[in-house]
């Protein structure tokens, strides 16, 4: 069929239309999709930013220092003939690493060979019994060996024994043993730089200054012979000592001087006491007799359960 040229430019005009019609339809905008894009292969990673520090000033003012409290720790000398030992890097021990202890400024002196007597009393289990303790101190000025027997009525014996060398800084245990139904023993060698017990717990770190469970009695007694001024109420002593199952840092903290009445007259004593460690800890109470070169007078041992064992003293055998 032929088109007239008025029909041509109609057929044109609706050609145009069409195209235009598709155009827009092409380009119209999208509309939004509120399902979330899948970005397989993406990785994911998150980092935690610090806040910023405060100035100084602001810093003071929200965090107010802490009340002091005395510490005695032992303190290097300005001007000593020893080289002080430089603390060691901590490094874990599974039977507990207890803490390096710096030297005390002066020689520590040992007091002289002895026997003191102390009244025993046990409370257990809710029956108390009587007896009678006996430490057998002996020292020749380089070695020592400390002796504490326990005995009363009903109860099997218990000996517990240290030896050792005296040095500048006082008694470095080498044997420590702890008999009542069996005998346990811990071994303190400084040449390998570790402690061994008998019962086959985990071997611990050994440094210098570290005491064991009697030691440690005799080991605070000639610090506070050697420097008196140093041990005030509120002052904490820390000694690393090691039991026959481990090694840690014991706190010692001077709660004052009293007047004891005990079996062996009436003594004017310190008192230092550490408190329990754990649940499952004892309390340790301790008061030495400055009139008798600090001489331990009383030792009070309180068990969680509440049962107490308490030595008092009662006489002094001089060698």
């Amino acid at each position: 069929m032929i088109l007239g040229r008025h029909g041509r430019r109609k057929q044109l005009a609706l050609l145009t239309v069409a195209v235009l019609a598709v155009h827009l339809l092409v380009l119209r905008p999208r509309a939004p999709v509120l399902a979330p894009e899948r970005t397989a292969g993406m990785p994911f990673a998150t980092r935690t930013l610090a806040p910023p520090a405060l100035p100084p000033s602001v810093a003071a003012a929200a965090m107010p220092p802490p009340a002091a409290t005395r510490v005695v720790r032992p303190a290097p000398a300005p001007r000593s003939t020893r080289p002080a030992a430089a603390p060691a890097a901590a490094k874990p021990a599974t039977a507990g690493t207890p803490p390096r202890a710096t030297p005390w400024p002066d020689a520590l002196t040992a007091w002289p060979s002895a026997v003191l007597h102390y009244e025993l009393e046990i409370r257990a289990r809710g029956a108390s019994s009587q007896g009678e303790a006996r430490l057998d101190w002996r020292q020749d000025g380089q070695r020592y060996e400390a002796r504490l027997e326990l005995a009363a009525p009903g109860r099997r014996p218990r000996v517990q024994q240290s030896t050792g060398a005296i040095g500048p800084q006082g008694l470095v245990p080498e044997r420590f043993s702890d008999r009542s139904r069996g005998e346990q023993a811990t071994h303190f060698d400084p040449a390998t730089g570790r402690i061994v017990f008998s019962n086959n717990q985990p071997q611990a770190d050994w440094v210098a200054g570290v005491q064991d469970r009697l030691s440690v009695v005799l080991q605070l007694a000639l610090l506070a012979a050697a420097q008196p001024a140093r041990f005030v109420p509120g002052t904490e002593v820390v000694l690393p000592t090691a039991t026959t199952r481990d090694a840690q840092a014991w706190t010692f903290r001077v709660t004052g001087e009293e007047d004891l009445v005990l079996p062996g007259g009436t003594v004017a004593a310190l008192k230092l006491e550490r408190p329990p460690r754990g649940e499952y800890d004892q309390r340790v109470e301790l008061w030495l007799a400055p009139g008798q070169a600090y001489a331990p007078v009383r030792l009070r041992l309180t068990n969680p359960d509440g049962g107490w064992v308490d030595q008092r003293w009662s006489s002094t055998d001089r060698r």
